[in-house]
């Protein structure tokens, strides 16, 4: 009754609509604490945080969703399962505080950025086990992702400062051109589960370093990060109301998505996951003409041509596939090699996995594979592999349900596979490596190429001709040439197609936040 009482004065006391253009600056949001579940021994109390973060207050909702281990089902907690009504209460305190923020000089707001940063290198030990524990990801895996976390926020913090207009001389004596570029406003951050600490920082690093202010609704099977990041921020002197996290189940998650992405409050969207749930956005965002960046599905093919060193392309494979036990969006899907070596790459391959990989839970050491996020994602991974058998293929090893039982799933090589096989069509996000086998480069690049998505392509080769012809003809928006790991905070992160709009990371990230106007000087 009292968490109802305190959501239902919150929303009452929402001032008005402004009229457009104009912003009320509101008084700082006092911090307020509340009591929530903890999770398991070993998971970190003080960022093990339940209710939502709004105005720089912790919130709760009338309703809460579990969150579950999907290594052995356990409850980890409950998390407050936020509505349309705190989805656009989040929205109203986050353009409240963007009337200030966008206000703040770039050396203060990179300054706060770097004293987030700073917070998570300190936080990261215990930042790594949440993920672990939410995701089922390898502890060593959760560590590295939350360094690669952390670097965005370091990254943009530098960027705020190098965000540059310019000065245009016209053909008209008596007047100059400016250029000015100036903060979007409040963005919508909507996240997918399978890098719950990254996919936050790498949008709202750059948001914030712009000046923009952001409402994060991170997934519903790994919102713990979301929370711990806001935690950090709130610590790090980060304004109320600049940095706003709205968890919600999947059953409100269709719903609040919808709120956001038409909120006339909400000036940008920037979505990362399936191309299915893509496209309903940018339906959403299409009838109030919002800005929008998605990453969006991959299907990335993996090229092994003859002139190619066997071992360095297995290695490649192997980091570039069973990262995250194949949960990734950039992860080879589809494994293309010429027919010199097709027998000794897949025997190198099969090898190599049964060498280093080793199934379990993400918490036991020497752990390389966790389990699946979910059943639905096993039942996806088992349907592929069972129709390629259907139509012909070979299972060279794995192939089927991991002993463990539950979200495990052997990490499975497949042989003689063909191009109508469900796993050379669909991006199977489960630890399968399905190798086809082709004679000619440009019959590869052509396979590599009949798809409707293009994020990712990777292709190994020593011959400095064909290296260039195929970079420059693969149809995806990153190329990793002799390489299987690609991502860098430095570099533009984005793709061709239907895998999405926009880039993030790198220089060019900041700019999905920026708006360019045009200023005209005259009567000199």
């Amino acid at each position: 009754m009292a968490t109802s009482f305190l959501l239902r004065s919150f929303w009452a006391a929402r001032p008005a609509l402004p009229p457009s253009g104009r912003c009320r600056h509101p008084a700082p949001a006092e911090t307020q604490r509340r009591s929530y579940a903890r999770g398991p021994s070993g998971l970190p109390a003080d960022l093990l945080r339940g209710d939502s973060f709004v105005g720089g207050r912790w919130l709760p909702a009338p309703a809460t969703f579990p969150v579950y281990d999907p290594a052995n089902g356990a409850t980890l907690g409950t998390v407050a399962d936020c509505g349309v009504p705190e989805a656009r209460a989040a929205v109203r305190a986050a353009y409240d505080a963007f009337c200030s923020w966008k206000g703040v000089s770039v050396k203060e707001r990179s300054l706060l950025l770097r004293k987030w940063y700073d917070l998570m290198m300190q936080n990261k030990d215990d930042l790594a086990k949440i993920i672990t524990a939410e995701s089922g990801k390898p502890l060593k895996e959760a560590q590295g992702e939350i360094l690669y976390s952390a670097g965005f926020l370091e990254w943009f913090s530098e960027e705020a400062r190098r965000i540059y207009g310019d000065i245009i001389y016209t053909s008209a004596k008596d007047k100059r051109a400016l250029v000015l570029k100036q903060p979007i406003g409040v963005a919508a951050i909507i996240t997918p589960w399978n890098f719950p600490s990254a996919m936050i920082t790498r949008k709202v690093g750059a948001a914030l370093a712009a000046g923009c202010t952001v409402v994060v609704k991170p997934a519903e099977d790994t919102p713990y990060s979301a929370l711990a990041l806001a935690q950090l921020a709130n610590q790090a002197g980060i304004p109320p109301g600049v940095y706003n996290v709205l968890p919600c189940s999947r059953i409100k998650a269709k719903e609040v998505g919808e709120a956001l992405c038409t909120d006339p409050l909400v000036s940008k969207i920037s979505f990362t996951g399936s191309t299915t749930t893509g496209k309903i956005l940018l339906h959403h965002a299409a009838n109030s003409v919002k800005r929008v960046s998605m990453e969006l599905g991959g299907l990335a093919p993996f090229i092994v041509f003859d002139s190619a060193n066997v071992d360095q392309a297995v290695a490649g494979a192997m980091a570039s596939k069973f990262r995250n036990a194949g949960q990734t969006c950039v992860c080879a899907n589809r494994f293309l090699v010429q027919r010199g070596i097709y027998d000794s790459f897949v025997k190198k391959f099969a090898e190599a996995m049964q060498k280093s990989l080793r199934v379990g839970n993400g918490f036991e050491e020497g752990i390389t594979q966790g389990p699946l996020i979910n059943e639905k994602a096993v039942e996806k991974v088992e349907k592929h592999v069972n129709d390629a058998v259907a139509k012909g293929a070979t299972v060279v090893t794995g192939g089927k349900r991991h002993q463990s039982g539950g979200n495990f799933f052997e990490p499975t090589l497949l042989s003689n596979v063909s191009r109508d096989m469900l796993c050379i069509t669909e991006e199977t996000f489960g630890p399968l490596a399905p190798v086809l086998k082709f004679d000619k480069e440009e019959e590869a690049v052509a396979i590599a190429n009949a798809a409707d998505v293009g994020l990712a392509g990777y292709f190994y080769s020593q011959d400095p001709a064909q290296i260039w012809r195929v970079a420059e003809q693969l149809e995806v928006g990153m190329v990793g040439v002799n390489d299987g790991l690609i991502s860098s905070v430095e570099c533009p992160f984005g793709g061709v197609k239907q895998s999405g709009l926009g880039r993030e990371g790198s220089k060019y990230g900041i700019d999905e936040y920026l708006e360019v106007k045009y200023v005209c000087y005259g009567g000199l």
